[in-house]
């Protein structure tokens, strides 16, 4: 079952952060079809939140047809976002073997964070060309209202 954790410095709405963490979980594999969310109770409990957020969160999965609530059983993934490629696990590979070098050169979290979002969006501009509709729109965090 997944465990969700909320960075309330992030500026994202948490609720967005349960949906982002939920998507995750399902393009990695941790999730999937059948597979039971944690309760809203549970989701509560664990990261001290209203629980109008999670069933916000819980609400926007099932719009998209990712997740479907049984009344009285839980929440259930009706999908996956993942497909499993064979290709994953060397990329995988690769990409952990990148990090471990980024990490000896002194880079933090963030740093890492930063290098590879502007490179990937480097990759999508040139693929799709500036203010293409799939190109990647460039949003600036706040840290104000962690709950949504």
């Amino acid at each position: 079952m997944i465990e969700y954790r909320i960075d309330r410095r992030s500026g994202v709405a948490t609720y967005l952060q349960l949906v982002h963490q939920t998507k995750h979980a399902l393009r990695l594999g941790l999730l999937e079809p059948g597979d039971r969310l944690p309760t809203a109770r549970e989701v509560v409990e664990a990261l001290a939140i209203n629980p109008n957020t999670v069933l916000k969160a819980y609400r926007e999965l099932e719009r998209e047809g990712l997740v479907a609530g049984r009344r009285g059983l839980g929440t259930f993934v009706r999908r996956s976002l993942g497909e499993g490629r064979a290709t994953d696990a060397r990329l995988r590979s690769e990409l952990t073997t990148w990090m471990a070098q980024a990490r000896a050169e002194g880079l933090e979290k963030d740093d890492i964070t930063a290098l590879f979002t502007a490179v990937l969006e480097t990759l999508d501009a040139e693929q799709h060309g500036p203010g293409a509709p799939d190109s990647p729109r460039r949003t600036i965090q706040t840290d104000q209202g962690d709950e949504g």
